[in-house]
């Protein structure tokens, strides 16, 4: 009979190592490698079969037939309904993450009273607060009333015999999953293995039941939902609760989602009554912005299937220094390299005497490379000290060659440009015929030099 082969899984990290060391190659830790026999856990069977059994053979089917749309149960917040797709789906796991502090538990009582109010059986379990504490969140929220079951309790197995006992419920929230432990790990709470066997134990249940499950995560300093990153393939959804502290706007954003779109974002207002939708954000992003001031553009973008309107701000200033400073909050630092290169390459626009900060306004983020062009636009606006048009709004993508690249989702961002008032669009050409509103004040440049050229001149 082969022996089990011994392995050693960093608590930390999750790094699998062939042998024991006082040191985790991968993170730098210290004392977390722990000894794990490969005879359980995931990717392996049961460790009580002493011998393998024989497999049955399943049912092979072809990819055509009925396709059944996923029983969803809606919250009726509809920004959280958005960002989950439709819902939560009943038998589906769901990842939330975010910062200490930003809202998670707030969100998900709300969410839970929401529904419990249109008749469903809601179960909400902490691990990290006592029932009583939960009971004045839910006074300070207008909740109270709701009938939402409660627990405070940390151990799988005990939660699964209570659940288990009456009427199977509809939706099941666990706070959080990194305080929870089962009998089947030996590791304390927390760790790589009890996190990964807690999940599996409740994904489990979900699956088996049909209750939609909701299992809340911490996160790193670095933003990631904190453990093993096999959850995260376990689970069905993950969504991230994001916000800065100095805003009062949360943004839902979601990253995966087997059940419907990802990139899909919720956002909500944070008040002294809890969460508040903001059916509209762009005039949120908008509502303080200077129409006069230069270095100031308005960046039609795309949140999943939602246009967002969001002003980029940037401040191009001469340096003292040998080497200029280069800050960016809320874009990619690497992509404000590349346009600034772009720019003086193939434009003329000499930024090497001259300290550059950019920033989204409202501690919004933007990854898509359609902010290139907006970016460019406030960089020459800061420079010439000329201001921008203030019924204009910018989108494209800037090629290393200095041509504008064309977007996706084009018509869904001048849709939104027209709803707020906006009157023109700077953008590179379209096939698409353009809004009426737009169509006469819209500039298509084919090279970034154009535009250049129409901003330094002051032609408006």
């Amino acid at each position: 009979m082969a022996k089990s082969r011994i392995q050693f899984i960093c608590q930390n990290c999750g790094t699998v190592h062939a042998r024991w060391a006082g040191k985790c190659d991968s993170c730098g830790a210290w004392n977390t490698l722990v000894e794990e026999g490969t005879a359980g856990g995931i990717g392996s069977g049961p460790q009580s079969q002493k011998s393998a059994r024989k497999g049955r053979a399943v049912a092979l089917t072809t990819l055509s037939g009925e396709i059944e749309d996923a029983p969803r149960i809606a919250t009726g917040i509809s920004e959280l309904d958005r960002a989950t797709g439709g819902g939560f789906v009943r038998g589906s796991a769901l990842l939330v993450g975010g910062d200490p502090g930003i809202g998670k538990s707030t969100l998900l009582t709300q969410a839970a009273a929401a529904l419990a109010n249109r008749g469903n059986r809601i179960i909400y379990v902490s691990g990290e607060e006592a029932v009583a504490q939960i009971r004045l969140r839910a006074q300070r929220l207008g909740a109270a009333s709701s009938p939402v079951e409660l627990a405070a309790e940390t151990n799988v197995e005990d939660i699964l015999a209570t659940i288990s006992d009456g009427p199977r419920p509809d939706l099941l929230i666990l706070d959080s999953i990194q305080t929870l432990w089962t009998d089947l790990a030996e590791s304390a709470p927390g760790t790589v293995t009890q996190v990964r066997a807690a999940a599996q134990a409740m994904i489990r249940f979900a699956k088996s039941t049909g209750c939609a499950v909701v299992l809340v995560g911490h996160v790193t300093k670095d933003g990631q939902i904190a453990g093993p990153r096999v959850v995260e393939h376990m689970v069905d959804a993950v969504l991230y609760f994001e916000g800065e502290g100095n805003h009062h706007y949360r943004i839902l954003r979601t990253v995966k989602n087997r059940f419907g779109p990802t990139d899909e974002i919720g956002v909500f207002e944070m008040g002294d009554k809890g969460l508040r939708e903001v059916p509209n954000p762009s005039e949120l992003f908008l509502g303080e912005r200077s129409e006069k001031a230069p270095g100031a553009a308005v960046f039609a973008g795309m949140e999943g299937t939602r246009p967002v309107l969001a002003e980029i701000q940037a401040l191009v200033a001469p340096s003292p220094l040998g080497t200029p400073r280069r800050a960016v909050v809320g874009w990619d630092s690497a992509r404000l390299s590349m346009v600034l290169a772009v720019l003086e390459a193939h434009c003329g626009v000499k930024f090497s005497q001259h300290d550059v900060y950019l920033n989204v306004a409202g501690g919004y983020r933007i990854a898509e490379p359609a902010a290139d062009l907006a970016v460019a636009a406030a960089l020459v606006s800061s420079l010439t000290g000329l201001a921008l048009p203030a019924d204009c709004v910018y989108f494209g993508e800037i090629s290393l060659s200095g041509a504008v690249r064309a977007v996706a989702h084009a018509p869904q961002r001048l849709k939104e440009a027209e709803k707020l008032g906006f009157g023109k669009a700077v953008m590179p050409i379209l096939s698409e015929e353009l809004p009426a509103s737009l169509a006469t004040g819209s500039f298509q440049p084919e090279a970034l030099s154009e535009l250049v050229a129409r901003i330094a001149a002051g032609t408006k």
